[in-house]
């Protein structure tokens, strides 16, 4: 990044061309981000400028939604024209997508006539379906093809399409009946007939999957790209392995706010602004605070053994996070299990009957722990025996309530994230503290 830097300021353009076309585009894309941080919008230019036009597309491709609106702008009618037409389908149906509506009518002035009515046939998918995120540019073979005629068809096209590794057999009617990898093509002889060798078992997906299983059949079955058929089994798209993986981090991302107590959003955490940031966080934020208040009500409700046994308050802090641990671990670790089909609904007591157990053996180590602790400290056996059990009873009622939680959530088709820390936590610590002045009220007083 450096040296090209410096062949900038140097104005060595040859070198600097032909060292741009030999990067990857990705970090080509890197660069011209680096490049307009630094407010040098002039470079940016120039540097895109010498790019071929199939490594502009490319580049342009991996920037961020804000970076290719500025350039969007820079650019002329012809120069846009050109980066257009380098992507592939579904990537200029997710920059529609990411652009202002002034910045689309320019996009579409610019894309081909042919290309537009595809365009809107991919649009009006909904947003979370696999039709919205699959791309049409595939290679198609009959099956009444030899294997000479099916490499002369992707030697002739291959370079429009996103992927050649696949090749999907279809009939007159574009109807679905085979699949066959370029690697089989490459080692049969060129007289064999497609039909006696394509894979008939297909492995496909409808245009309305949601896109998440979509990438979880990628995911299970190590493919590079899956089929996407309509309701009569017609071919209309493909999923590719990039799109899977941009899901599968979308809804990672996605979990990750929800378990953070945060509304989920789809822009970078720089590009949104701050009053969203903070109206994506604040309504959780004053659910949790209040409902912290039914705790507090019960610590009042036990103002008598508070002026009995005064130490008995220093341990609240304590037990409340211990608690809230242990119930995040157990949520932490079923939301995992039901994002990835791990775990499913009807494996609930099996589930309930592990945390139970670990829950066991946890309690009771961190009781003894506090038990010696306490005694050593103040010698006071009644006190180490209180804490002793109300540990072991919080932490099976945490586990127990951080794994049912997500599982409810599941079963009442609500996202298991949402029962996530923050949530349980707050559940948690009105119960650890009813169990920790039950048991104190029964043993000290």
């Amino acid at each position: 990044m450096e040296e090209i830097k410096q062949l900038l300021k140097n104005k060595k353009i040859n070198e600097l061309k032909r060292m741009l076309n030999e990067l990857n585009s990705a970090d080509i894309s890197t660069l011209l981000e680096e490049l307009n941080e630094e407010l040098d919008k002039e470079k940016v230019l120039i540097v895109f400028r010498l790019l071929s036009k199939e490594k502009a597309g490319e580049a342009f491709s991996y920037l961020e939604p804000d970076m290719k609106e500025k350039l969007i702008g820079d650019l002329t009618d012809k120069e846009l024209k050109n980066v257009i037409n380098e992507l592939y389908m579904d990537d200029t149906v997710d920059l529609l997508e990411e652009m202002p509506s002034n910045v689309v009518k320019r996009i579409l002035k610019n894309v081909k006539p042919e290309d537009r009515e595809t365009i809107n046939e991919l649009l009006r998918y909904p947003e979370d379906s696999a039709g919205s995120i699959m791309t049409t540019e595939f290679v198609d073979l009959k099956e009444n093809m030899t294997v000479g005629q099916a490499l002369q068809k992707i030697k002739k096209i291959g370079l429009d399409k996103e992927t050649i590794y696949y090749c999907y057999v279809l009939t007159t009617k574009r109807n679905l009946i085979g699949i066959i990898d370029l690697k089989k093509l490459v080692v049969r002889d060129n007289s064999e007939m497609i039909r006696d060798l394509m894979e008939t078992n297909v492995i496909k997906v409808t245009t309305m999957e949601d896109k998440e299983n979509v990438a979880k059949v990628l995911s299970k079955y190590s493919f590079l790209a899956v089929p996407v058929v309509d309701n009569e089994n017609r071919l209309v798209g493909i999923v590719t392995v990039d799109d899977a993986i941009d899901v599968i981090q979308d809804e990672a991302t996605e979990d990750l706010e929800k378990m953070a107590a945060m509304a989920p959003t789809e822009e970078d955490y720089f590009s949104t602004g701050v009053f969203k940031h903070a109206k994506n966080r604040v309504l959780w934020l004053l659910i949790l605070m209040l409902s912290a208040t039914i705790t507090g009500g019960i610590i009042t409700n036990y103002e008598n053994a508070f002026a009995a046994v005064p130490l008995l308050v220093s341990f609240i802090p304590m037990i409340m996070g211990t608690g809230g641990n242990c119930g995040s671990q157990s949520s932490t670790l079923i939301i995992r299990g039901l994002a990835t089909d791990e775990i499913k609904l009807k494996d609930v007591f099996k589930v309930i009957w592990k945390e139970t157990r670990v829950a066991i053996i946890v309690g009771i180590v961190l009781a003894i722990v506090n038990a010696i602790s306490i005694i050593l400290q103040y010698n006071d056996y009644m006190l180490a025996t209180t804490i002793g059990i109300t540990l072991i009873l919080t932490v099976i009622l945490a586990k127990f309530i951080g794994c049912i939680l997500p599982l409810l959530a599941k079963r009442l088709k609500l996202d298991p994230a949402l029962m996530a820390s923050p949530l349980i936590t707050t559940i948690v610590d009105t119960c650890s503290i009813l169990v920790y002045f039950s048991i104190a009220t029964i043993i000290m007083l």
